[in-house]
């Protein structure tokens, strides 16, 4: 059985869902591997236009498999190097693992339909939107197991996030975020109920096709990821210049402005 699945319940829409409820999703070595496969895919899949992320059972992703590690079920990560050497390589798979959700094509909701701890929550955060359960909990858990705050990319997006403020509490107590606070205070955009949850992620992804050209998605992506990691103000409208003038001269642009003159809801072609 697949630990990562891929599906694809609509068209243009594909749901990754971390399937190994009975360790609540945890981030062993071979769901790892998985992940790398599945972006593999998704990065030269263009007729995917939305990606929802979320996790199988009663949680979202708990983050490393402890346990894994503790029993000797990971195997090495790498074979044939030393323990700090090792090590090294797992890191960086690890943390590359969100380097390259931000590196595919399309925008990324999570749904987040339980606990989302230490890794899990990186998870979260390397997504777009986030929406969740009032079940949901997160919390960045690094400190709570002996390590530094920051993992994942968790030191990166949170204080984009919240402010440099409350993420300085987040990553140095490691205390929970339950659902509520979680919308309060934006870390999800909003709560659903569990039953509802991929169904509401669904339309939040066909709100985006349905509003925005496959070429305009991609870009607002682009756009987003540059501004994010802190470049000036001329720069900014620089990018957004460009994919202006790249955008207005596709069939899909010429194709909204017709529509939204005659109030028709247009049909793209990614051309």
């Amino acid at each position: 059985m697949s630990q990562v699945e891929l599906d694809r319940p609509r068209p243009h829409i594909a749901v990754v869902t971390m399937n190994r409820p009975e360790r609540f999703n945890a981030l062993s070595f071979q769901v790892m591997r998985e992940w790398s496969a599945v972006l593999d895919e998704l990065e030269s899949d263009l007729d995917t236009r939305v990606v929802i992320v979320t996790g199988a059972g009663r949680g979202f992703c708990s983050g490393f498999d402890l346990k894994a590690a503790a029993g000797g079920e990971n195997g090495p990560w790498q074979e044939g190097l030393g323990p700090l050497q090792e090590q090294y390589r797992m890191q960086q798979a690890y943390g590359g693992l969100i380097v390259r959700l931000r590196r595919i094509p399309q925008p990324l909701i999570a749904a987040v339909n339980g606990a989302a701890a230490g890794g899990g929550l990186s998870i979260a955060l390397a997504c777009d939107l986030r929406i969740a359960t009032p079940e949901a909990k997160l919390n960045c858990a690094f400190t709570r197991i002996g390590l530094g705050g920051g993992e994942m990319g968790s030191s990166y997006f949170l204080p984009k996030l919240l402010g440099s403020a409350l993420a300085a509490e987040l990553m140095y107590t490691g205390r929970m975020v339950y659902a509520p606070e979680a919308l309060e205070i934006g870390l999800v955009s909003r709560l659903v109920e569990r039953d509802q949850l991929l169904d509401s992620a669904l339309e939040m992804a066909q709100q985006m096709i349905d509003s925005a050209t496959p070429f305009g998605l991609r870009l607002t992506k682009e756009v987003f990821d540059q501004v994010q990691s802190g470049i000036s103000l001329e720069a900014a409208i620089h990018i957004e210049n460009r994919n202006q003038v790249l955008a207005v001269h596709t069939k899909d642009a010429a194709a909204a402005m017709a529509a939204w003159g005659d109030e028709e809801k247009p049909k793209y072609r990614d051309e």
